[in-house]
């Protein structure tokens, strides 16, 4: 149920470090939220065409949903562990990063032919 994908202008990394930085993320996002990893599903998208303030330099959008509610703390330090992650990984700076945190209904997240709720 949770997810964490990625979209960001930078050319495609080398399939080792996209492979890392996606096995680190899932584990993480599992952690952050105290869910089994076992849900989690990651995803990685490069050389989207995308600006930033005006400019094409590197830049990242990332979303992270999941089934409940995620608290003002949790949001807080997810933001802060990925962006430093994604930061680090891809080599852009971390405030060209942009995270979208969404709580989703059970009813309304779907898997193995049925739903959360």
């Amino acid at each position: 149920m949770p997810l964490i994908k990625i979209q960001s202008s930078v050319s495609q990394p080398e399939s080792t470090a996209v492979e890392s930085l996606l096995t680190s993320l899932s584990a993480n996002l599992a952690k952050h939220l105290g869910k089994p990893e076992s849900y989690v599903m990651t995803a990685f998208e490069a050389g989207v065409p995308m600006t930033f303030a005006g400019t094409f330099d590197p830049v990242c959008y990332v979303e992270i949903k999941s089934v409940g509610n995620m608290s003002p703390d949790q949001t807080k330090s997810m933001s802060q562990d990925f962006c430093s992650q994604i930061s680090d990984k891809l080599n852009l700076p971390s405030d060209r990063i942009y995270i979208e945190f969404a709580d989703a209904k059970g009813y309304m997240w779907g898997w193995n032919g049925r739903t959360f709720g």
